[in-house]
C-alpha cells in the first residue's frame, strides 16, 4: 500500500478516485470527521497549558491556520487558531479567551510551521504573539511548482486526491459558541497540511526549485510587520469620481468619522456605510442634514442623531482652508503609472515592453507566474531608471537592492540586460 493509499484509508477526506468498475456498484461516500474527531475549542489558561505542553511535545512540523471575521468585525484579528502537529493532534484555540499565545509560539520556536498562504494569516498571528522563526508556504510552494489553482480545496485535490469539506470560509468566526460544522471546517483545514508539504516538497525537489522555494519562504518568515498606509482614505471605492479638493477633504472627513464609528462598534467600517454612500454625499457636498438625507445609504433608516454626526463631518471639510485642503492624487515613490511612460519617456516605455515579454516567456518556461518570478514592481522600477553601465553585476545589485531573492536574480538578470539594451 503507498503513502497515500495509507492516508486514504484512515483520511476524514473524500477520496477523488476513479470510477468504480461497471459491474460494480457505487457505494455512496460518507462525510467523515477528523481522524482525532473535532477537539474542543480552548478557552481558558489552564486548557491552553495542556496544548503547550503538548504540541512542545510533539515532532516534525506544525500545521498552523487562522480564521478571521472579515467583513463582519473590526480590523483583521484571528476568531480561531487551529493547529495540528504529529504526537499532539489538533488542537482549536479561542484568541478571544486567550489573546497571548505567545507562549504557545514560543514553543513552537525553531519548528517549522506550514501555512497556506501565509501572508495573509501572519500579521493575526503576530498579533496574538505567533511568529514563526521558520515556514513553509503550501500555496506559495503551488505557485512555484506550476499548479494552475493554488486554493487548499484545489491543491488538496489534486496533489493528495483528496475533497475537502468546504463551505464556511467567509462567515462570521466571531460568533460564539462556534457551530459544530464550523469547527469540522476549522479542524480540516490542517489536517492534511503537513501530508501537503511533504509532497509539494518532493515536487519542488524533482523540478529543481526546491532552493527557490526556501529562498521565499526565509523572507517571508524574515520580513517585518507592514507599514500602515499613508491616507488609507484614498482607497474608498469610487475616488476616481472625486476631481475637486474640497470633495476630497469631504471623503477624507467621512471615511474618518465612519473608521471612529466602526472601531469603538467593533464592526467592519462596511457595515456602518457603504463607499458609495461616502463617494455620493463627498460629490453632493449637502448643505443641511435634510439634503443629506435624499443620498442614497443617509435615508430613513437613519436617526436625526446619525445624520447629524455625518453632516458634520461634511461641515468641517467644506469650513477647511483652502491650504488644509488635500492634494490631488497620492504622491508616489518610484516610476509613473506604466500608461504615462509613452509621453513621458518612450524609450523607457520601449525598455518596459521589452522587459515583460522576456519576463513573461522565462516564467511560461519555468511554469510559474509572472509575478512570482520577479515583482512587476521591481522591473518598472529597472526599466524606468536603468543603471549605467547595463551589465549582469549592475542589474544584479539593482535587483537584489529591491529585495529580490538570489534565485531570481539568476533566473532574469540575462533576460532583463537584453531587453534594457532596447533603444539605449
Amino acid at each position: 500500500m503507498t503513502d497515500a493509499q495509507e492516508t486514504a484509508a484512515d483520511s476524514p477526506l473524500r477520496t477523488t478516485g476513479g470510477a468504480p468498475p461497471d459491474d460494480v456498484e457505487a457505494a455512496p461516500i460518507p462525510l467523515l470527521e477528523p481522524r482525532d474527531g473535532i477537539p474542543p475549542v480552548i478557552a481558558d489558561e489552564a486548557s491552553l497549558a495542556q496544548v503547550i505542553a503538548a504540541f512542545a511535545a510533539g515532532s516534525g512540523p506544525v500545521a498552523v491556520d487562522a480564521e478571521r471575521a472579515s467583513g463582519y468585525r473590526y480590523g483583521q484579528r484571528a476568531y480561531l487558531v487551529q493547529l495540528r502537529r504529529e504526537g499532539a493532534g489538533t488542537a482549536l484555540i479561542d484568541p478571544a479567551a486567550c489573546p497571548d499565545l505567545s507562549g504557545l509560539g514560543e514553543a513552537l520556536s525553531g519548528v517549522e510551521w506550514v501555512l497556506h498562504a501565509a501572508t495573509q494569516d501572519l500579521p493575526c498571528l503576530r498579533e496574538i504573539g505567533m511568529v514563526p522563526t521558520r515556514l513553509f508556504d503550501t500555496e506559495l510552494a503551488g505557485r512555484l511548482a506550476g499548479y494552475p489553482r493554488v486554493g487548499l480545496g484545489a491543491m488538496v485535490e489534486s496533489v493528495l486526491g483528496f475533497v475537502l469539506e468546504k463551505g464556511h470560509s467567509a462567515v462570521d468566526w466571531s460568533t460564539r459558541p462556534l457551530p459544530e460544522p464550523w469547527l469540522r471546517y476549522a479542524a480540516l483545514d490542517v489536517e492534511l497540511l503537513v501530508d501537503l508539504r511533504d509532497a509539494l516538497e518532493k515536487e519542488l525537489d524533482r523540478q529543481g526549485k526546491l532552493d527557490w522555494a526556501q529562498q521565499e519562504f526565509q523572507a517571508i518568515a524574515s520580513a517585518p510587520p507592514a507599514e500602515p498606509r499613508k491616507d488609507p482614505w484614498r482607497r474608498t471605492s469610487g475616488m476616481h469620481k472625486v476631481r475637486r479638493r474640497r470633495q476630497m477633504a469631504a471623503v477624507r472627513e467621512l471615511w474618518q468619522t465612519r473608521d471612529r464609528i466602526a472601531r469603538r462598534r467593533d464592526v467592519s467600517p462596511g457595515k456602518v456605510i457603504g463607499d458609495a454612500s461616502i463617494v455620493e454625499a463627498a460629490l453632493a457636498l449637502p448643505p443641511n442634514v435634510h439634503a443629506l438625507a435624499a443620498l442614497n445609504g443617509f435615508g430613513h433608516r437613519m436617526g436625526r442623531r446619525q445624520l447629524e454626526q455625518w453632516q458634520a463631518a461634511i461641515d468641517r471639510a467644506r469650513a477647511l482652508p483652502e491650504a488644509e485642503l488635500p492634494q490631488p492624487g497620492q504622491p508616489v515613490a518610484g516610476p509613473p503609472p506604466p500608461r504615462a511612460w509613452a509621453d513621458r519617456d518612450p524609450a523607457a516605455a520601449a525598455r518596459l515592453s521589452a522587459a515583460r515579454a522576456a519576463v513573461s516567456t522565462l516564467a511560461e518556461q519555468l511554469s510559474m507566474p509572472q509575478e512570482n518570478l520577479i515583482s512587476p514592481d521591481v522591473v518598472r522600477r529597472l526599466c524606468w531608471e536603468p543603471p549605467k553601465p547595463v551589465d549582469a553585476a549592475s542589474v544584479t545589485t539593482v535587483l537584489t537592492g529591491h529585495g529580490a531573492r538570489p534565485w531570481q536574480v539568476e533566473q532574469v538578470t540575462p533576460a532583463l540586460v537584453t531587453a534594457l539594451s532596447v533603444n539605449s
